[in-house]
């Protein structure tokens, strides 16, 4: 039974306890679940009800980036996904992925999912992007990226083979990964919301739209260039 490591970065988040409650209610058993407390001064005494069920990692901000990071070079699983400490995963959020990912050889997949509220209340129906080959994945990848992150599940050893998030991407750095795995490995998709993402004030993507935009161009071309023999490839089989 292939093990899966649930990574929470925390930062000054009211909703981490939601989060790692989420993540301890997995119907699939054979998990463990790393909080990186990421040099927050807010909110982190929610964490101390479940040190004894969860592995709990403390470091100076570094970022969602380098906070996964840390998650990824102390995991034992065989899998990666990663959890935003605002966000949930429905119970079988996790049995649901592996199974995919056994029964279609691929090394990675995500999901749909669904919007929240600060209450907690879903506010929209199914929110995901499904593609009728890898032509039409990898043609909407080099304009932008409509996976949510923390629907991904992903093969531990393909993450750490390139080098895991870069750092030095404070907002893109999900996009920028899930590109570097297309190059070479075809997504699966599952059509089923097995996340809440919340939708909140004080949200990052709310927060810093305007830095996001800026970096969001400079990794689109990044992208472009580094998906496009894959591209090239693809088209001419069709």
């Amino acid at each position: 039974m292939k093990k899966v490591s649930i990574i929470i970065p925390f930062y000054n988040c009211e909703y981490i306890d939601v989060a790692i409650e989420s993540a301890l209610a997995q119907t699939y058993k054979n998990i463990e679940v790393i909080v990186i407390n990421d040099g927050s001064t807010l909110y982190a005494e929610k964490i101390k009800p479940y040190y004894g069920r969860i592995r709990y990692i403390e470091q100076g901000n570094k970022g969602t980036a380098g906070a996964l990071n840390t998650g990824i070079a102390s995991a034992t699983g065989d899998y990666f996904t990663w959890l935003s400490a605002d966000d949930l995963y429905l119970p079988n959020k996790v049995e649901r992925q592996v199974n995919d990912l056994e029964a279609s050889n691929r090394v990675i997949g995500y999901s749909s999912y669904v919007l929240m509220n600060e209450y907690g209340e879903v506010t929209s129906g199914s929110v995901g992007v499904s593609f009728p080959d890898r032509f039409a994945f990898l043609h909407h990848l080099r304009k932008g990226c409509a996976i949510n992150g923390c629907t991904v599940m992903v093969q531990m050893d393909v993450l750490r083979s390139l080098g895991g998030f870069d750092e030095t991407l404070r907002f893109t750095h999900d996009y920028d990964l899930w590109a570097r795995i297309a190059k070479d490995h075809a997504f699966s998709y599952i059509d089923e919301c097995l996340v809440q993402y919340r939708v909140h004030s004080e949200m990052g993507t709310q927060r810093h739209s305007e830095a996001i935009r800026t970096e969001l161009r400079q990794v689109k071309k990044k992208v472009r260039l580094l998906l496009q023999e894959a591209y090239l490839k693809e088209r001419m089989q069709l």
